[in-house]
């Protein structure tokens, strides 16, 4: 047997007998150099299985001399889903989605996970742990989305011991946990959703992806602020933080802030039907408002891209008269600093008042907008609800706007100019005069040209 001395044992890799101390020989099967440090450790986790108390001694090694292993992606049957995560799930990766209560987010793992079960080139099961529903509500919910199920392992518990012996027994290829909350260990307490519960439940379930060749997902619960709930930890350790977001109609927002495999520039834009989810391919004019030959003071439409797909949305901008005596600004989708930036510039350079004003920011369509290409859309939509006086229906607008009142260049411009082009958009307003747009330098050219 082996003899423990305080935590370390010193084992050998050709026949295993293991002793106290390092020898150059091993006494069993003769070998040279073959004893090995072994920590003794009844935390780790090990290849061989949980709890293993003999884990080798990690030990520096040379960076160049590394080989890097490419990544290897599995399609969720979703391209929307895909579009977000990179081009699909990466093996061996914890992927954590957050969203309000009634959002989608079972609905859409049950489609991820039949779409991934009846994918061709897919072998392997797909587990769905449920600690919310039961499996007659998972399987109505199923049947009510005309969703085939087979090849779908379901498992109703919150005991994270008995999710982890159904993973060790079927050793699937997806992973879906709904929630992360609801599951919890008798080593870390008896009630769910505490702080030691997430993390104990989290670090054991990821810690057994991390062995395999198998994709985890998690749900989590989001606070009244849309924060994902309990330690920020739990987002340090998975791979992917997804959000699922909605506007105030059945469109649902998947975006990425977090992925070690991928960008989290690409937006995955979802539709709620009585069908399930259903994945919005080309979003060009969806955030656009149908009207006839005219439009209102105060709007302003622009180009912006989302990773790899640009697409046209509506600026929304109200002044009223300051009600105290400090003005503020009511922006959601647009950062409210950002909205008194352009206000300042525009009241600096251009000599219209905004400091006595309230103002009032809204997107259409319920997008957040973050990149400075809309900063000229912006100060145009202040500018026109300030005045009264509306753009031109045919008119999109997008540039950079600096504290001098300077228009500077974006990127993808001729991409922008195209895809409002192909809209009907035919007066463009740019940094640069390509394609037919109209250059302008400032902001000062910007109010002449569109508003005369």
């Amino acid at each position: 047997m082996a003899k423990k001395n305080g935590s370390i044992i010193y084992k050998c890799s050709n026949c295993g007998y293991s002793q106290p101390k390092w020898l150059g020989r091993c006494p069993e099967c003769g070998e040279w150099n073959s004893l090995e440090e072994i920590i003794i450790d009844r935390n780790a986790v090990t290849p061989g299985g949980r709890g293993s108390e003999e884990v080798q001694k990690q030990k520096p090694v040379e960076l160049a001399s590394i080989k890097a292993m490419e990544a290897v992606r599995l399609s969720t049957g979703i391209e929307e889903f895909d579009r977000v995560l990179g081009g699909g799930a990466t093996k061996r990766s914890a992927i954590l989605l957050g969203g309000e209560p009634g959002i989608g987010k079972s609905t859409l793992l049950l489609q991820t996970a039949a779409s991934a079960a009846h994918e061709p080139a897919r072998k392997g099961n797909i587990l769905y742990v449920s600690g919310e529903e039961s499996a007659a509500q998972i399987k109505d919910r199923a049947d009510r989305l005309d969703i085939d199920s087979s090849g779908i392992q379901v498992l109703c518990t919150s005991r994270l011991e008995d999710t982890l012996d159904a993973l060790d027994a079927l050793n699937p290829v997806f992973v879906v946990i709904d929630s992360i909350q609801t599951i919890y260990s008798a080593e870390a307490g008896l009630i769910p959703g505490t702080v030691n519960q997430l993390k104990y439940c989290a670090n054991e379930l990821v810690s057994w992806v991390k062995e395999r060749d198998s994709v985890l997902i998690m749900t989590a619960h989001v606070t009244k602020e849309g924060t994902i709930a309990g330690p920020k930890s739990l987002e340090h350790m998975v791979d992917t933080v997804i959000s699922f977001e909605r506007n105030t109609d059945d469109i649902r927002f998947l975006h990425a802030q977090k992925n070690r495999f991928g960008s989290v520039d690409e937006l995955g834009i979802f539709t709620m039907t009585a069908k399930g989810l259903v994945p919005v391919v080309d979003p060009t004019s969806l955030f656009l408002t149908k009207r006839g030959a005219s439009q209102p003071a105060g709007v302003a439409c622009t180009p912006v891209f989302e990773g790899t797909r640009v697409f046209l949305v509506e600026i929304q901008a109200l002044t009223v008269p300051a009600k105290a005596s400090v003005s503020r600004v009511y922006s959601e989708k647009i950062d409210s600093g950002r909205v008194a930036r352009v206000a300042a510039v525009i009241e600096k350079r251009c000599g219209l008042k905004f400091s006595d004003q309230d103002i009032y920011v809204n997107v259409g369509g319920g997008v957040r907008l973050s990149e400075s290409s809309i900063d000229a859309a912006l100060a145009c939509a202040l500018y026109s609800a300030r005045t009264d006086i509306a753009l031109k229906p045919d008119t999109a607008v997008f540039g950079e706007l600096t504290l001098a009142g300077e228009i500077r260049p974006v990127s993808k411009s001729k991409q922008r100019i195209k895809a409002a082009q192909n809209l009907g958009f035919t007066n463009v307003l740019a940094p640069e005069a390509d394609d037919g747009a109209v250059k302008a330098e400032t902001i000062r050219d910007v109010i002449k040209i569109l508003f005369k």
